[in-house]
């Protein structure tokens, strides 16, 4: 186990020294989510260590913040983080599968649902050493789909869905979208450096609405030298 310091959210994480940990990703996703209204409530579907749900917290300070993860160390380890930055009174967290989310809670309920996903279909890339890593970055009981649904589920009419994922995975998450009648507002690609193709997306979504999506200009992560770029860096 390790503990890391985030000075910008004033947080710190204990993660798994070997399993799964949090990277740039989950932090540019958050960004990306952008601030509520004053109060509103936040659910974090695969919260992992709860990385997004406390920054989500951070930056929305009135917030209310749930953490949904079904490996249960895992979700222990976001309630440790809870108490750790002294978030009890906004943060809480369930361990449960996505895929259950509808028997247990009741719907069009959160201003934001976020997620961070399992990239990776079951059997494709490579498989990690690491089995909490491999759970993480391959979809195993709930796949983009059963996200996509629940999220749907969870979100008020005037709220806000926020994915990221893989490239590969757009013309899918598009197709799965428009069968869920959900409205895919704005899409950011994520490329290492202006050179390179795009690594990742991120995609805001809304249901109950009708609006063509706007493509944002792309996020550079490091500059041609390897520097990390002056948006990354804020």
């Amino acid at each position: 186990m390790t503990r890391d310091e985030f000075k910008l959210f004033d947080l710190e994480l204990f993660q798994p020294r070997h399993g799964y940990r949090y990277s740039l990703d989950a932090l540019l996703l958050a960004r990306f989510c952008g601030v509520l209204k004053a109060g509103g409530s936040i659910i974090d579907l695969g919260a992992g260590c709860g990385v997004i749900s406390l920054v989500l917290a951070r930056i929305n300070p009135e917030a209310s913040v749930v953490a949904v993860e079904k490996n249960l160390e895992m979700a222990a380890l976001i309630e440790r983080n809870i108490h750790h930055n002294e978030l009890a009174g906004r943060v809480s967290v369930t361990q449960e599968d996505v895929a259950n989310l509808r028997k247990n809670h009741t719907d069009s309920t959160f201003d934001l649902v976020v997620s961070n996903p399992p990239f990776r279909k079951a059997g494709s890339g490579k498989v990690s050493p690491c089995a909490g890593r491999d759970a993480a970055r391959h979809e195993t009981t709930a796949g983009l789909a059963d996200f996509l649904d629940a999220a749907k589920y969870l979100v008020r009419p005037s709220g806000r869905i926020c994915f990221i994922q893989l490239p590969s995975r757009l013309p899918e998450f598009m197709a799965l979208a428009g069968q869920m009648k959900l409205s895919v507002l704005r899409i950011r690609m994520i490329h290492d450096n202006a050179g390179a193709p795009a690594t990742m997306f991120m995609a805001e979504l809304a249901k109950g609405r009708r609006s063509s999506p706007v493509v944002e200009p792309p996020l550079f992560v490091r500059d041609m030298s390897g520097e990390y770029t002056s948006e990354v860096w804020r």
